[in-house]
């Protein structure tokens, strides 16, 4: 049986008034009440209906999160943060899948569930500028990750030049000369256009050459990408004593190839990934990445979203830049390698 408020009020013995108020945590509410209501509400097991309280305000309660690829382990490891933040504040989170194609970013973003959702957090990769300024029904956006919009939404994201300098430099500090970067697009300024950039400083800052014959393309971001990228190089006779790849999937698949060469890591070549995913930590060889703080992201996404909602003023863009860390693990520094850390 369900219990209401006007249980938890005869428990107490108290108003239904009062209840509410400990409930929606009203500020005027003294300690020594707060403790006698909550106790009751213990005993009798209450739980707020949610929906109600969301409807009151006028709002579904749902905030929606579209990705562009759920098979890669970062966006997925990137929704359950955003789960998690989103639950904090009773909020529920709607998962869309884009497939990073410009028709369904689009769809998304110009408010095709508006009346079902609250919010929208959006990570996108084809998306123009005019996309976002067609959308009929807005709800509150934030963006993540790197394309630029001049457009006033929140946009969150790492530094990734910054971050891709530092993986390099990492490298570089080993004594690495011939630094490969798996993982360059063809298509339109994305990520890898960034970390390709800080590969490209690094060196450069070093007063080494950037070989562009290192520098392999792919048309994914996974493990296959990534095998085939390498095989690709060694085919040519390019033989890398390092690698920095755009992202964990790819450094991964690459470290399998080069295994099937007999080639050791990091003996023979070094890897540096990107995104430090779950899996990255648990391979016969640990991978050094680049840890950008994905709570951090999701918490920023999140509370943007409801600011919006109680009425913050759009102003002006703000490009908030998350943390990141390079977490070093085997694939660069072997057995000198600090013992695994928990996930």
């Amino acid at each position: 049986m369900r219990v209401s408020l006007k249980d938890v009020a005869s428990h107490a013995g108290v108003s239904i008034k009062t209840v509410s108020n400990v409930v929606n945590d009203h500020p005027h509410v003294s300690p020594a009440m707060r403790a006698r209501v909550q106790k009751s509400i213990d005993e009798l097991g209450y739980r707020p209906n949610l929906t109600a309280r969301h409807l009151r305000k006028g709002r579904t309660g749902i905030v929606a999160l579209a990705l562009p690829e759920l098979g890669n382990p970062y966006f997925a490891e990137l929704a359950a943060e955003v789960v998690d933040a989103a639950a904090a504040h009773d909020y529920t989170v709607l998962l869309d899948h884009t497939g990073g194609r410009r028709d369904q970013e689009a769809l998304v973003s110009q408010g095709f569930r508006a009346r079902v959702i609250d919010g929208l957090i959006l990570s996108p990769i084809e998306l123009e500028a005019e996309d976002l300024r067609a959308g009929a029904e807005p709800v509150p956006l934030v963006l993540l990750g790197e394309r630029e919009y001049d457009l006033p939404y929140d946009h969150i994201a790492i530094d990734n030049v910054a971050a891709a300098r530092e993986a390099v430099r990492h490298l570089i500090s080993l004594g690495r000369r011939d630094i490969a970067f798996l993982g360059a697009r063809r298509g339109r300024s994305q990520p890898a256009h960034l970390r390709l950039r800080g590969w490209r400083e690094a060196l450069d800052a070093a007063g080494l050459v950037a070989d562009h014959r290192l520098v392999a393309a792919t048309d994914g971001w996974g493990h296959a990408d990534g095998a085939a990228a390498m095989a690709r190089l060694l085919d040519a006779g390019h033989r890398p004593d390092a690698v920095f790849a755009y992202n964990d999937p790819i450094a991964i698949g690459a470290m399998r190839v080069l295994a099937e060469r007999g080639l050791r890591v990091p003996e023979d070549v070094a890897v540096v990934g990107f995104d430090d995913v779950v899996e990255g930590r648990f391979g016969a060889v640990t991978l050094t990445s680049v840890s950008p703080d994905k709570a951090s992201i999701a918490r920023m996404a999140v509370e943007s979203v409801l600011s919006q909602l109680d009425g913050a003023p759009r102003g002006e863009a703000r490009r908030i830049h998350a943390g990141y860390r390079l977490v070093r693990r085997e694939s660069t520094l072997g057995s000198d390698a600090p013992p695994p850390t928990p996930a």
